[in-house]
């Protein structure tokens, strides 16, 4: 039997997208230092689009012109020593000294162990075997590799006489293979270490982490007194001791909007000074009248089209993130008063009916973007969080990140005493009316990078 194709008619619903409307989404979603850069390459691409003014590119110049009348009142209201009306050598010098202050970075592990072993009275083959050893080590004053390794023989014959050098050094626990190695040696070296704590560190962490005293005291055979006094030595000492001179590059973040509070009123300020004002040029709009063969007339009028375009959609760009960013204060007008544990639910849903716009807009705007607040520079996707029952805007008045500077805050606070435990944050908060279990505390506080009480 032969089968026939036959053509059928079919109807489907097809959504076209022009290349201006791909072109307004994708500018929708850059983030200020990449909208900078598409802007340039549009410039160089599109002869008929102008630039009229770039803030972000003016010269030193122009701008201590532009500043030179506001300068002395700015100094001399600010908390800078190195200001002096009229002051001189003097005045230059402490100048110079505030600027290097302010420049200067912090001292890294290696560098402050490579102090200390400079100026030890050690012979050259010592000196070198432990510069070794401590370029060997990570972030945390471990090991990276294993010493061994990266010696040659006569040096693996120094290297225990070596790391009883460095061990003596400051921070105490570095130059180890890990952190139970770090505590057993911190251990070692103090005169305040119970008797057992190092069999404590080397058998029993696990239950020092969950505070089992009960069960510690029936295995060590000793009184609840000794375990706690154990205990809580155990915690003075640092596990990471290398953290304390690890040295992080900074990350610039640029704001692409700023609030700020006058007279009890909200005001917005977009950063459009980093944003080139753009225009179409004059020449192209003189050129469209002109006489010219029909190529010419034709490319002159795609130009000019495609540069109104793209000035419109920076327009919208800029205005739908305003709006958007109103409605979130509008919503966290609490956050923007008292501080960020006062953070309330707040949904993708909630804004964009309030804007009239769909969810992902409100998702692109807020994509990679950053607001300026009295309270710092916060991520403008930040504001959007759940409840911590998970039910968005319609559960719980608090909100993850709100109890998340909560917690934080508690352990601040209690810094200096006693480190607070999971389940003893978890019943601070319920006073505050914050109920939430015991491993949901860790979860948040694991969010948090902050380790657990014993490691604290």
């Amino acid at each position: 039997m032969q089968q026939y194709q036959k053509p059928v008619l079919i109807q489907e619903q097809r959504l076209k997208m022009s290349p201006q409307m791909f072109q307004s989404i994708q500018l929708m979603a850059l983030p200020l230092q990449e909208l900078t850069v598409r802007i340039h390459e549009e410039l160089e691409k599109n002869p008929a689009l102008e630039l009229i003014e770039d803030k972000s590119l003016i010269s030193i110049e122009d701008y201590t012109k532009e500043k030179n009348n506001d300068k002395d009142s700015y100094f001399e209201n600010s908390s800078d020593p190195g200001f002096i009306r009229n002051g001189g050598k003097e005045a230059t010098d402490r100048k110079q000294k505030f600027m290097e202050g302010a420049l200067s970075r912090p001292e890294s592990l290696q560098e402050h162990l490579m102090a200390q072993l400079s100026v030890q009275n050690i012979r050259n083959d010592q000196f070198e075997t432990g510069q070794l050893i401590i370029q060997n080590l990570d972030s945390n004053g471990f090991f990276q590799e294993d010493p061994n390794l990266l010696l040659n023989t006569q040096q693996q014959k120094i290297l225990p006489e070596i790391l009883d050098i460095i061990h003596s050094f400051d921070p105490l626990g570095v130059c180890v293979k890990d952190y139970k190695e770090s505590l057993l040696l911190q251990a070692d070296l103090s005169f305040e270490a119970p008797p057992g704590t190092a069999q404590i560190i080397e058998n029993f962490l696990p239950l020092v982490k969950k505070n089992d005293i009960k069960e510690l005291s029936k295995k060590l055979k000793l009184t609840f007194e000794e375990i706690t006094s154990i205990i809580e030595f155990i915690q003075t000492l640092n596990p990471y001791p290398g953290r304390l001179y690890s040295i992080n590059p900074p990350a610039y973040v640029i704001p692409d909007i700023m609030v700020t509070i006058k007279n009890g009123e909200f005001i917005l300020v977009l950063n459009d000074e980093e944003i080139p004002v753009l225009g179409i040029s004059p020449f192209f709009e003189e050129s469209r009248n002109n006489k010219q063969d029909k190529e010419t007339h034709k490319y002159i009028n795609n130009s000019i089209r495609d540069a109104r375009w793209f000035i419109n959609s920076i327009h919208l760009r800029n205005q739908t993130l305003i709006k958007i960013t109103t409605v979130i204060v509008e919503f966290q007008r609490n956050f923007f008063i008292k501080g960020p544990k006062y953070l309330l639910p707040l949904t993708l849903k909630d804004v964009a009916e309030e804007v009239q716009v769909h969810e992902t807009t409100v998702s692109r705007i807020s994509n990679a973007k950053y607001m300026q607040t009295e309270w710092g520079i916060y991520p403008i996707k930040y504001f959007f969080t759940n409840s911590i029952s998970g039910a968005g805007s319609k559960g719980s008045r608090f909100s993850k990140e709100g109890v998340k500077a909560t917690i934080k805050e508690l352990l601040a606070e209690n810094s200096s005493t006693k480190k607070l435990s999971d389940q003893k944050i978890s019943d601070l908060l319920k006073l505050q009316g914050i109920s939430i279990a015991r491993r949901t505390v860790a979860k948040y506080r694991s969010e948090l990078l902050i380790d657990s009480s014993f490691e604290r």
